[in-house]
């Protein structure tokens, strides 16, 4: 078994990096940065991201297993003091592997075609004030957005952004992707959807925007400046990305965990609703 392995890069994941190649070594696993079979973070869910954008070209080869140092998180699901439980399970059998859907992001210039993976969410927003920009679907013209800008997310990015914008959290086994505005003007001359929409795999969005306008392309945590943009086009990509799962994590205890309880010694208490 080889693994990768990336950290935040505060003390603690450090240290806990440190933990972990010492029982790696015990167990015969070998890291190797290149070509391994398993990408560990230690850090967050910020951390994971990281990790995928940097084995972004082995995405199919390889499963990603997160560490989180602090809150549980919706990738990171091993605590800090789990690192022997998963050294040992790593060394004893293969993990279980699920994938979830990726972004296809096609960004059309007048200099040539860029196209980009995302796993949680591609955003759009305009460097200089207030978006315009004309959404077609199927090639068909939808919608002209006015407003602060466009989110499209994945079923596992749509616990991020996209939920605080009002979108739809939908489970990543649905191969979908996900539009939602952000700060959308809406009045007697100016009207969206004013909700978020969700459009299957053999579906795609094209958004077009005025070539002179300087926008603000974000591809998960990464952030571009971009220019004579002819056309971005978002698709469910054909690549999927793959977890490693030593033990069940079933995706609603994360969403009720993160957003609906709370764990007191161990067990996950549910806020009382109010009378």
């Amino acid at each position: 078994m080889k693994y990768a392995l990336l950290n935040r890069g505060d003390q603690l994941s450090r240290d806990l990096t440190e933990q972990f190649q010492a029982l790696a070594r015990e167990k015969g696993l070998t890291r190797d940065d290149s070509e391994p079979d398993i990408v560990l973070s230690i850090g967050g869910d910020g951390t994971l991201l990281q990790a995928f954008h940097r084995f972004r070209d082995r995405v199919g080869q390889v499963a990603f297993v997160g560490v989180h140092t602090g809150h549980l998180g919706f990738y990171a699901d091993w605590k800090k003091d789990e690192l022997g439980e998963l050294v040992e399970l790593m060394a004893a059998r293969k993990p279980n592997v699920v994938s979830y859907p990726l972004l296809k992001v096609e960004i059309v210039t007048d200099g040539g075609r860029s196209v980009y993976l995302a796993l949680n969410e591609f955003t759009l927003k305009s460097v200089e004030g207030t978006l315009v920009a004309q959404v077609n679907i199927n090639d068909e013209p939808f919608e002209m957005f006015r407003g602060d800008g466009i989110v499209v997310s994945t079923p596992t990015g749509s616990t991020g952004y996209n939920k605080s914008v009002n979108g739809a959290v939908i489970h990543p086994s649905l191969e979908a992707l996900q539009i939602a505005e952000i700060a959308s003007i809406n009045n007697r001359v100016y009207r969206t959807l004013g909700s978020s929409a969700i459009l299957p795999k053999h579906h795609h969005c094209d958004i077009v925007t005025d070539p002179d306008e300087l926008l603000a392309i974000g591809i998960d945590h990464l952030v571009m400046q971009f220019k004579e943009v002819r056309s971005i086009i978002c698709s469910v990509a054909d690549e999927k990305v793959h977890f490693a799962r030593y033990r069940p994590f079933p995706f609603w205890n994360r969403v009720r965990e993160a957003f609906i309880g709370w764990e007191q010694d161990g067990q996950v208490v549910t806020k009382k609703r109010p009378r």
